[in-house]
Formats: C-alpha cells, structure tokens, sequence
C-alpha cells in the first residue's frame, strides 16, 4: 500500500484546493479507507467531460482502497443547486429528475471501479425530514453566513431576487455528509462554499469534519463558458468516437493545455511534456490537438476506435468526402420522404424539430450537395449519404 505522502501525490494532481489539506494527510496517515462523498445532481440526460474530471479524482481514491460514496441527489435536484448562478434555477419535478437518474446512473457507474464504491440516494434522509428536522437544519447557519456566498451576495447587490428554497441548498448537500458520515468531499471549484456548509454540520453532529477538495471546471468548446448541457458546449463521455474526436478537434487552441490536464487521461509526465512542447512552440497546435483529441477518444473507447475517428475526421475535414463507412438506417415506407422525420427516426437528430432547423439552416446535404426542401422524392434519398452538420452521417436504405 502506497504511503500517505505517495497518496496525496497521487491524490493532488489535477486539484483546485484541498481544505484543509494537513488534515487529508493526517486521515491518510491512519491508514484507515476514507469515505469519500461526491454528490452528483441528475438534471440532464447526458454525462460530460467536465463531470469526468471529478470522477476521475474519485475513481483515483477508491484505486488506492478507499471506499467511494456516490450520492446521487434526488431529492436535491428538484430543489436546484444556486453555485455559479445569477438567477433562480426553474425546478424539476420528481418524475423528471428520476428520468435523468435513471439514464444517468450507469454510465456515471462506468467511470468508476464497480469496489468500493457506495451508491445512496439522498431522498433516503432528505425526504422523511419534517418541519422539526428543517428548522433544526436552518438554525445552525446565519443569514449573515448565507450573503458571504458570491453568488448571493452579487444578485443582492443587483437587486436580483434569492429564494429561501436557495439558502436551503446548501444545508441538504451538508446533511448529506452528516447521513453518510463523509471524511471528503469531492466537488468543482463553485462547489466549495457548499463544501465547508457540510463540515459545519458534521461538526454540530459531533462528526470529525469532512475534507473539501476541488476541481477546476472545465471550460466547454465555446471556449468561454464552463462545459454544460444547457449551454450546448459539452462533450459527451458516451459520445461516438468520431463525434468526440471531432468536437475536441473544435476546442480553441487556447483551451488544450487545461484538456490535457485535465481531460486526456494521459499520463501527467506525458501530458506536462506536451503542455511544454506547445509552450515553446515545437509541438504544432494543430498536431497537439490531433494528440488530444486521439488521447480522449481512447480513453472513453480505445486506441483503435481512436484511429478509426481520426480517419474519419480527415475524410471529412481534408479529402472533403464522407467517412468510408457510413452507419445505414431503414427508411420507412412512402414517397415523397420528409427529410426532418426520416433524420429523427435513424437517431441523426434528437427530434423533428431540430431537423426542420438543420435543413433550413442549410446544415443537411445529401452527395455533398445542401437540401433546402424538407420533403423530396424517395429516389433522391435512398441508397445516398446524408450529412447532417459537419460530422454525422447516415445512408438510407429499405
């Protein structure tokens, strides 16, 4: 078993802060396997690389025997987290949020080792609470304590609404660590705030308090705004291996010292000597990204279907051709065929509606040429390759 210094080095690559992080070494050195805690709130359907990251950190701890404790949080979700946020997040209906779960459970599961790990769903406490056990729960923070909070103190000062159901956010997050008897928590760096509420209540609970740690957050392919669902700037864990290859081929080039940090799974000799290499110019950007955008495709599939999407990209990207293996979709029965409907039944596109868009933003092709009418004669779509934006394609056939 590796040392306590040799975990934490282990243990720090990649990290934000660690508060406070004596502390961590001092649980580390019991040699005792830690409980560590990440709360994951199911309010999309997808996973993305900026969730991979703290995965990641958590999958390192339970590699180095130490039990991890996924909480995935049902009930929270349907409260809304308020970090990062200038508004009041609109809420999910338990239905809604056992849909995301339901979709998201396994794949999360993916990411990490299948022992130790613990999976808990924080309805188990938080949804048998009463108006005893709320108000218990709000008397051990301040209001004062709560307008620290940047987020809350900014929309304040902008005469920008706060609900109470805000405030309580934080305390349910914390009330998961005392339930679940957490040493560390796990988080994005906006999580920390939250973080310290939890060892706050542990401490009132008469717990030893848990150890924060932070991740940075990975900015998505926009380049400026943190990778999210609802910004649309995200790459999906489970995307397909020339869907992700070509996303990452996207990225701003100022972008892929942080993506090799903190995304390519490479390891981090490997991936500081290519950070080097790109600050004294002699790896080129573009090949960098080549390496990058293979390192992560491997990662989340393998080396061969790595391969497979750099092919792919440079048919796409330098040949100007389609992919020499396009995916076939039956096509249903009828003449004319609507274009929008026939894109939404192969899984081209998420629904009709986005179809309609892609064709009238001219974005669909068929051989290469664009499509400007939604319905076309079955003859004009049968057995021909489909485009649809820059990297998904389909052949139609009976």
């Amino acid at each position: 078993m590796k040392s306590a210094a040799e975990q934490l080095a282990v243990l720090s690559h990649g990290i934000d802060r660690i508060v406070p992080e004596a502390e961590l070494l001092t649980r580390l050195e019991t040699g005792k396997p830690l409980r560590v805690k990440l709360g994951l709130d199911p309010t999309a359907a997808d996973v993305h690389l900026g969730w991979a990251v703290v995965l990641d950190l958590l999958r390192r701890f339970q590699e180095l025997g130490h039990t991890a404790v996924l909480i995935v949080g049902d009930f929270t979700a349907q409260v809304g987290d308020p970090s990062g946020r200038s508004d009041t997040r609109g809420r999910l209906t338990e239905s809604e949020v056992q849909a995301f779960a339901d979709l998201l459970l396994e794949t999360i599961k993916s990411q990490l080792l299948p022992e130790p790990l613990e999976v808990r769903y924080n309805s188990e406490w938080l949804g048998s609470l009463d108006m005893a056990g709320v108000l218990e729960m709000t008397s051990q923070v301040t209001v004062a304590q709560m307008l620290e909070r940047d987020d809350f103190s900014k929309r304040v000062a902008a005469n920008q609404p706060v609900s109470l159901i805000e405030f309580l956010y934080p305390l349910l997050q914390g009330t998961d660590s005392v339930a679940v008897k957490a040493d560390v928590e796990l988080g994005g760096s906006d999580q920390l705030w939250n973080l310290m509420i939890g060892r706050q209540l542990q401490t009132r609970a008469g717990q030893a308090p848990q150890v924060a740690m932070t991740v940075p957050l990975l900015v998505g392919t926009d380049g400026t705004k943190k990778m999210s669902q609802s910004y649309g700037n995200y790459i999906s864990v489970v995307d397909e291996p020339s869907e992700m290859f070509g996303k990452t081929m996207s990225i701003p080039d100022e972008l892929m010292v942080e993506y090799f940090e903190l995304a390519s799974g490479l390891p981090p000799a490997e991936a500081a000597t290519l950070v080097q290499q790109l600050d004294d110019g002699s790896l080129h950007p573009g090949e960098g990204k080549r390496i990058l955008a293979r390192a992560i495709v491997s990662r989340h599939h393998d080396d061969t279907a790595a391969a497979a999407a750099e092919s792919a990209f440079d048919a796409v990207f330098k040949d100007k051709g389609a992919p020499d293996e396009v995916e076939a979709a039956a096509l249903s029965p009828g003449d004319p065929v609507w274009l929008p409907g026939a894109l939404a039944a192969a899984g081209v596109v998420k629904s009709n509606s986005e179809g309609r868009r892609l064709v009238a933003q001219g974005a669909v092709k068929i051989d290469g040429q664009s499509v400007a009418a939604e319905e076309l004669p079955r003859a004009d779509v049968l057995g021909r390759v489909v485009q649809v934006g820059k990297r998904r394609f389909i052949r139609f056939v009976e």
